[in-house]
């Protein structure tokens, strides 16, 4: 197992790495999928304590981390000092991913088996990235771009995007967030999304093969598929239907949001 404590701008280079944790305050990260050798380039850091780097050549691991910043830990430091770190990683694209930050702008690209991202503030974007994805965050937004795989958000205030996405399954849960989605859904694909007071807005192909049930206690409900149908009853609006072989599924649900879902272009 060998050890580094970052002070200073650096750049290292690791033999193989399967999983990847890294967690930093303020500042800027990157983690990109790479067929090159694992590097770490920090390019800027502005700490009293120093960026510890751990890289144990048995387990296959690395992590980049303040050591009394944990995954639990990282809304406390909302009200602590500022730690501002910039930094590049780049692995493999199977490496499994785990990646905290506070108020960190974080961009995650390329990855395929498993990311999980965290963040209290911070913008996060998601490129190219499949398999297994958990986004979480208090107010920070998420974009996620050519989404393939299964992502499940979570988030109080901050907003979703989905940008070309062909999701196996979406889960996404706020409060007050506001859900974006274009999206081509596979014949399997199973889409579920819910708020209380956010909007929602939904692009399918106009040949979009799918079930779909939307409701809303007291939210509008939009739709520009004629397929689709409304019913009022007392406390709750309804939108339901099928559309094309209705393959997929998709349900959204709100309290006071509103939902629209709208056509796109044919696949």
């Amino acid at each position: 197992m060998q050890q580094w404590t970052i002070e200073a701008p650096e750049q290292l280079t690791f033999g193989l790495v399967e999983s990847l944790d890294v967690r930093i305050v303020a500042g800027r990260l990157a983690v990109l999928a790479s067929e090159g050798p694992p590097t770490l380039e920090v390019s800027e850091i502005e700490s009293a304590s120093p960026l510890v780097v751990v890289y144990d050549e048995d387990a296959r691991s690395l992590t980049i981390a303040y050591k009394d910043l944990t995954w639990d830990g990282l809304l406390g430091w909302l009200r602590r000092d500022r730690r501002r770190t910039v930094l590049s990683i780049t692995v493999p694209k199977t490496c499994r991913v785990s990646a905290g930050v506070v108020s960190a702008p974080t961009v995650v690209a390329g990855f395929e088996r498993f990311t999980r991202v965290k963040s209290v503030s911070a913008e996060i974007v998601l490129d190219g990235v499949s398999g297994e994805v958990t986004a979480d965050t208090v107010s920070g937004a998420v974009e996620s771009r050519a989404m393939e795989g299964d992502l499940s958000f979570k988030s109080v205030s901050g907003d979703l995007t989905v940008a070309d996405g062909t999701p196996r399954r979406l889960k996404a849960n706020t409060v007050s967030g506001r859900v974006t989605a274009d999206l081509a859904l596979r014949p399997t694909g199973y889409v579920t999304l819910a708020s209380v007071s956010g909007d929602m807005l939904v692009r399918l192909p106009e040949n979009a093969d799918a079930d779909v049930t939307v409701r809303s206690t007291s939210g509008r409900l939009i739709s520009t598929f004629d397929e689709l149908s409304a019913t009022n009853s007392p406390g709750m609006k309804t939108m339901s239907g099928r559309l094309g072989g209705g393959m997929a599924s998709l349900s959204a649900t709100t309290v006071s949001g509103e939902v629209a879902l709208l056509k796109g272009e044919k696949e």
